[in-house]
């Protein structure tokens, strides 16, 4: 705990205004699903990784600028309403937009999942079905290296960042080219997985442990992983098991028993 650098950010502000960012993307949800149950929406894929995404705007993505055209993003799709409740905040959407979340058919609302070609001015890549957001991420990443290493564009500053559920690395194209990445040293390629421990029928892995073994799939295929599991909150906590036996019951204990 000692030794980690101290995030340059007044964290209690970002706290607040994450809360109110998570209360929006809940609200507008529940209000459509008031209007039409079909209308809906998902709640619990934002909510799970809401600061992984208010630390990602706040201190890592980089906006298109004079040298390059910034970092692209392929964002989960479910969890669009904490982007739009975030756009919200910042005054690039209406109430009215917002109260329409999945009817841009038969008004001005917002599309259920990213998608340029109903959005072409705010979502950057189409991330629906679930899988193809990783696929694309891959090769993305791969054709701006190509274009630096040609001579025909500079994207060496320019990063390629993809949100993902654990759930949705079941799908074949999720992880089927994550080799070629390691192969082709796409150090532009960054995955962030969500591991909320949930899909939309039940737990991803109730008698296993997701995590760890989406970690040996993807240092198997040659990727730095870094895993990011347990808050500081935890710390005074682990302080004191000078047993190690807490630890190695967090360590034995699988996905369906957290859920208990």
């Amino acid at each position: 705990k000692e030794e980690e650098p101290k995030i340059p950010a007044n964290m209690d502000l970002e706290r607040k205004i994450r809360s109110i960012i998570r209360w929006n993307a809940q609200i507008m949800v529940q209000r459509a699903s008031n209007k039409q149950l079909e209308l809906g929406g998902h709640i619990a894929s934002f909510q799970s990784s809401a600061t992984l995404y208010d630390v990602a705007f706040n201190h890592f993505f980089k906006a298109p600028n004079e040298k390059d055209g910034g970092d692209l993003i392929f964002f989960q799709g479910h969890i669009s309403p904490g982007i739009y409740a975030r756009s919200f905040l910042e005054g690039r959407f209406t109430q009215e937009q917002m109260d329409n979340f999945r009817q841009e058919a038969f008004a001005d609302g917002l599309s259920s999942y990213p998608h340029p070609k109903l959005m072409p001015t705010y979502w950057q890549f189409p991330t629906v079905s679930m899988g193809l957001g990783p696929l694309q991420a891959i090769y993305q990443a791969r054709f701006l290296k190509y274009l630096t290493n040609r001579g025909i564009k500079d994207c060496s500053g320019q990063k390629v960042y993809c949100f993902m559920g654990d759930g949705e690395c079941d799908e074949p194209e999720a992880l089927g080219a994550i080799g070629m990445a390691a192969r082709e040293e796409l150090d532009n390629l960054i995955f962030v997985i969500n591991c909320n421990l949930q899909r939309l029928d039940g737990p991803v892995r109730g008698n296993g442990k997701i995590i760890q073994e989406l970690e040996g799939e993807f240092r198997g295929a040659g990727w730095e992983v870094i895993k990011v599991i347990w808050g500081g909150l935890w710390d005074s906590l682990l302080e004191k098991d000078t047993s190690g036996k807490l630890l190695e019951l967090m360590e034995q204990t699988v996905d369906g028993e957290y859920q208990n």
